[in-house]
């Protein structure tokens, strides 16, 4: 059998790698082929069989695939899927923004019908949870054969050596023992993600001052601006923005801070304190793209508007994170119950069954 991977369009991550290196270790036969994009290369481990994406090569893998695993849209319209291949969908979040045909504002009727043909492709959706199965069923228009596993990716984030991993990370960071690391993942805007400027929404440099040197700031754009270096030549931040694996740091970090991005229902099962910097929020909710909750009622963090906020609230993290516990609760109850380190064996039982 022949398996083809396809994570975030070229890099090694996600539930793709989580399911991958599960079948490993269990030990099989199969023949795994990975789709690699020309700037993550150098972070697919040695021997590791690799195509590159949206080439020839990457064509015929495609095409001569019995199982493609996939976290993403994978190549539209260049390649035809055979009969009998089975394309195992994994997504990529449970979606707090609406997505595709759901959003507020989409990218034109060619672009959406390219994609809702590649959505046509999926035989099976791996879902995060209930909640989650509703959502991605709902913002794809998607009927078909669904597996509500709990995401594969977040296994290492309760697994048994989780400390020991997180302080190995900590240690390569070069983040000392005591100090607080601040993980701030935002989402892309769709009115500014071809700008050649990258935003943050925050200044991290006067975050750094006002915080002082007990934080570091672990700054991870989404993978659609990942090309942008953030400027971040001071000690007190991290440009992560190229990590091959973002579970790394949300081992790592002792707090979230994100807008409107999935981070947060994935870092919601570390149980540690999250943070909404919505700078933005009316033209977000009310305009560019919309919410799949109602995030001021239902955040399990506070919602914070501008950098003032946001710093006072770090400054009082044990605080902020009694008041938010039992909405916190709540959200991990709706959105993380599959989520207890198994969901990587419940999917290889599954498709792959002993």
């Amino acid at each position: 059998m022949r398996i083809v991977y396809n994570s975030y369009n070229g890099r090694y991550a996600d539930n793709p790698r989580a399911i991958y290196e599960g079948l490993l270790r269990r030990g099989d036969d199969h023949e795994h082929l990975w789709l690699v994009g020309d700037r993550h290369r150098a972070s697919f481990p040695a021997g590791v069989a690799t195509a590159r994406i949206a080439s020839g090569e990457g064509v015929a893998a495609l095409e001569s695939a019995d199982v493609l695993v996939a976290n993403c849209h994978t190549d539209l319209d260049r390649w035809q899927k055979r009969s009998d291949t089975v394309y195992l969908q994994t997504w990529h979040g449970t979606p707090l923004k609406r997505i595709h045909r759901a959003a507020l504002q989409t990218w034109g009727d060619e672009a959406m019908d390219a994609l809702d043909r590649e959505i046509a492709r999926w035989d099976v959706l791996l879902t995060p949870s209930r909640a989650g199965t509703q959502l991605l069923r709902s913002a794809f228009g998607y009927s078909g054969a669904v597996l509500q596993t709990g995401y594969p990716r977040n296994d290492v984030l309760l697994a048994d050596d989780r400390e020991e991993r997180r302080a190995r990370v900590r240690d390569r960071l070069g983040i000392a023992e005591n100090t607080t690391a601040v993980l701030y993942a935002p989402t892309y805007r769709d009115d500014d993600v071809d700008s050649p400027e990258l935003t943050l929404g925050l200044d991290p440099t006067a975050l750094a001052d006002q915080l002082g040197g007990s934080f570091v700031l672990l700054l991870r754009v989404h993978y659609y601006l990942g090309h942008r270096a953030i400027a971040a030549n001071d000690p007190r931040m991290r440009d992560l923005s190229g990590h091959p694996d973002v579970a790394d740091l949300y081992l790592a970090a002792d707090v979230l801070v994100t807008d409107y991005s999935s981070a947060l229902f994935d870092f919601a099962v570390t149980g540690k304190p999250i943070l909404f910097f919505a700078y933005d929020l009316e033209h977000y909710r009310d305009r560019l793209r919309g919410f799949t909750l109602d995030l001021e009622a239902e955040a399990p963090g506070p919602v914070l508007v501008d950098q003032e906020q946001l710093t006072a609230a770090l400054l009082d993290l044990p605080n902020v994170t009694r008041s938010h516990a039992a909405r916190y609760s709540r959200f991990r109850e709706r959105y993380c119950h599959l989520d207890d380190g198994h969901a990587t064996e419940r999917v290889l039982a599954a498709l792959w069954p002993n």
